[in-house]
């Protein structure tokens, strides 16, 4: 009897008979400074069912328009090929995919400009709606304290917190997603989540994650910091995906509650994991709690290179390669695990050439069916 991860293993290897990377094709930009406008293929055109709801023409910004779905995500160049891909896998599973509207948050030290990156997109998706923003590194370059990993340290990870500030105030909800993922279920089943309460974000929450781990000793021995957990039933959850109403976001200014904490961990030190325990420390025990399915992380690996893991148990609705391992670099590597042909169908990069698998990989597909 077939598993789960064998079926969609199956219908990815019947659908992929003649894609593989090569060992000479590189992730892209292969190298800064040379014309990549069209290093993407262009997406198929997506369109809305009957039932969707019809936009506003004439809203401004469109933005405001109350039919939107808002997805915010990162955007630059060495994370540009997963961006296009996760934007890809939305659209292809959306039930009104005209209604999504994508907010890309790009840095100001980029060395590819915000204009170059709005102009790949463009040709990617030529009826996508959305806008690029100029994330100022300079609100946390000072405020962040080395990471066990330096990709953890990029300025860009952090402007999840200032959302808030960065769209515009019409937008009252925005879903969260990092880069390295892919969606395969209609993203409107994530912005139909409620809030509860005075709840500001909702996540996936991992109550059985030693919760302790991602903070110091120094932190859980003094009773002042440590007590911001005290009669709370804190939970690790991750903050690739999220959903966030903006409004209480606004009203409780919990950007400033987030920096707070990044001031206190250049004092004294209190964790290692960059942008993620900050946001342990202000939203931890107040999660609105979002079935797993919606967020099947840590498929890139336990911070190791090439180290392989396997799906969870239960249905899947988005995947996440959090970690070092990302599907793109493994392909291109010859050195894919099970789950990156799963990202495959997503890649739109026009040097991703199209051969004939490897038999290696052959054997490798056949081994788990």
């Amino acid at each position: 009897m077939f598993s789960r991860t064998s079926f969609l293993v199956l219908f990815i290897f019947f659908s992929l008979v003649t894609i593989t990377p090569t060992n000479a094709i590189r992730s892209f930009p292969e190298r800064l400074g040379f014309s990549f406008l069209h290093q993407f293929s262009e997406a198929p055109e997506y369109t809305n069912g009957y039932s969707c709801p019809v936009l506003v023409v004439d809203s401004f910004p469109m933005a405001c328009d109350p039919s939107l779905v808002h997805i915010a995500m990162t955007i630059d160049s060495e994370y540009l090929r997963g961006t296009i891909a996760a934007v890809h896998s939305v659209l292809k599973h959306a039930s009104c995919p005209e209604n999504i509207f994508f907010h890309f948050i790009a840095s100001d030290s980029s060395p590819v400009s915000s204009d170059d990156l709005t102009r790949v997109v463009r040709s990617t998706f030529p009826s996508l709606n959305f806008r690029v923003y100029q994330f100022k590194e300079s609100l946390v370059s000072h405020l962040i304290s080395s990471s066990i990993r330096q990709a953890l340290d990029n300025p860009l990870n952090y402007a999840r917190s200032y959302l808030a500030d960065l769209l515009d105030s019409c937008v009252e909800r925005v879903i969260y997603l990092d880069s390295d993922v892919i969606v395969v279920d209609d993203i409107e089943k994530l912005w139909r989540t409620s809030l509860s309460g005075s709840r500001v974000i909702g996540a996936p929450e991992y109550c059985h994650a030693n919760f302790t781990k991602y903070f110091s000793g120094g932190f859980w021995a003094d009773t002042e910091m440590s007590k911001v957990f005290e009669g709370k039933s804190a939970c690790y959850f991750n903050t690739g995906v999220m959903v966030m109403d903006l409004v209480r976001w606004r009203a409780g200014d919990y950007t400033r509650k987030i920096e707070r904490w990044m001031e206190i961990q250049k004092e004294k030190r209190i964790y290692e994991l960059g942008s993620l325990p900050p946001f342990l420390l202000v939203f931890g025990g107040d999660v609105e709690a979002i079935h797993h399915r919606w967020n099947q992380h840590g498929l890139g690996g336990d911070n190791v290179v090439n180290s392989c893991r396997s799906l969870h148990p239960g249905p899947v609705s988005l995947l996440h390669w959090s970690g070092k391992g990302k599907p793109w670099s493994r392909l291109d590597m010859g050195k894919p695990c099970l789950v990156d042909f799963l990202w495959v169908p997503y890649d739109l990069y026009r040097h991703h050439d199209h051969h004939h698998l490897h038999h290696h990989h052959h054997e490798q597909l056949l081994a788990v069916l």
